[in-house]
């Protein structure tokens, strides 16, 4: 039976490792690494340490070293500038300022706010003339001027828009009042005349009617003359498609007349109604079968009907047809009520 060589149990005899070095400390290699990362990289692949640490200071030291390098160049400022702190919230970076903004006069709000919007704009708008007027509806609104507002929103630049209602003119300057066109004056002229008058206008409708009530109107009138006109000249419009323009006419040589519904031809005045003829009774007292008498004997009345219809109600004492009969409450007027 072989022995082996050791008698005992334990392990053999192994030699005690080198000395480290000065260079070897990791005081002196992480100094290097963070003063000239190159040796320190070197140094600390030298060293003891494990291979993962040298490999995490290896690639912390070679981003030091190279961060200078992948940075801004540095601006040339004559104040040296203090490091803000970091946030730990991470900031979203403003959108950039959009260019010079385009002109938006003459279009509809609306349109206008919408393409201002996808430029990069914010947009307010105000009533350009003197009314001051709010804009419920932004389609029923044109704009006239636009300028930069006096505050921006959102850090958006924003633009004020200076606007009227549609169908109105542009004022001469921001806040004056509005210009609006103003009824020609049409009389005189004939009906084809005056509509080319007012065709620039658009009015809502321009309707002829005849001047009098009783010549009726044909059914082309371009030669009758504008006697009577509404709107009145030197009338405002301020809202053409609702206003329509009414043109009194007369035929051609026939005299216009001072006012509406009057007729050409005046209708003949009614014949009046003759009286009735009072009775006499030639002073006796008697009546032609009327079985009375008055009270004077020169006219008689059978009641107060047929002395209203001949006029002579009421019947004071001393007139003629005057009796006692027609007066009822004695005091001395018949047929008073």
């Amino acid at each position: 039976m072989t022995q082996p060589p050791y008698p005992h149990s334990y392990a053999p005899f192994s030699p005690p490792p080198p000395a480290r070095r000065w260079w070897q400390h990791p005081a002196v290699v992480i100094t290097a690494l963070v003063v000239f990362p190159p040796g320190g990289i070197a140094l600390a692949w030298l060293s003891r340490w494990a291979r993962g640490p040298k490999i995490v200071a290896t690639v912390l030291a070679g981003l030091w070293f190279l961060a200078p390098f992948l940075g801004d160049p540095p601006k040339d400022d004559a104040k040296p500038k203090t490091a803000a702190p970091a946030s730990a919230t991470p900031t979203t970076a403003p959108p950039a300022a959009p260019s010079a903004p385009p002109s938006f006069v003459g279009q509809n709000l609306r349109t206008a706010k919408a393409a201002a919007q996808a430029a990069g704009f914010a947009t307010v708008s105000h009533d350009a003339s003197e009314a001051d007027a709010g804009q419920a509806d932004d389609s029923a609104w044109k704009v006239c001027f636009q300028a930069p507002a006096a505050q921006n929103s959102a850090a958006r630049p924003a633009l004020d828009f200076a606007v009227v209602l549609t169908e109105a003119p542009c004022p001469a300057r921001d806040g004056d009042p509005v210009p609006y066109p103003k009824m020609p004056k049409v009389t005189e002229q004939t009906f084809a005349t005056a509509s080319e008058t007012l065709a620039p206008l658009a009015l809502r409708s321009v309707e002829p009617a005849s001047a009098y009530t009783d010549v009726p109107l044909p059914a082309t009138a371009d030669d009758w003359t504008v006697c009577l006109q509404s709107p009145a000249p030197a009338t405002p419009i301020e809202s053409a498609t609702t206003t329509t323009a009414r043109l009194h006419l007369a035929a051609p040589g026939t005299p216009c007349p001072q006012s509406p519904k009057t007729r050409l031809h005046p209708a003949p005045k009614p014949k009046p109604t003759p009286k009735p003829t009072p009775t006499y009774d030639g002073g006796d007292g008697s009546t032609g079968g009327s079985g009375g008498s008055d009270d004077d004997g020169t006219a008689y009345y059978a009641n107060c009907a047929a002395a209203r219809a001949a006029g002579a109600a009421p019947i004071r004492r001393d007139e003629p047809g005057y009796r006692s009969g027609l007066d009822r409450d004695g005091d001395g007027i018949a047929c008073d009520s």
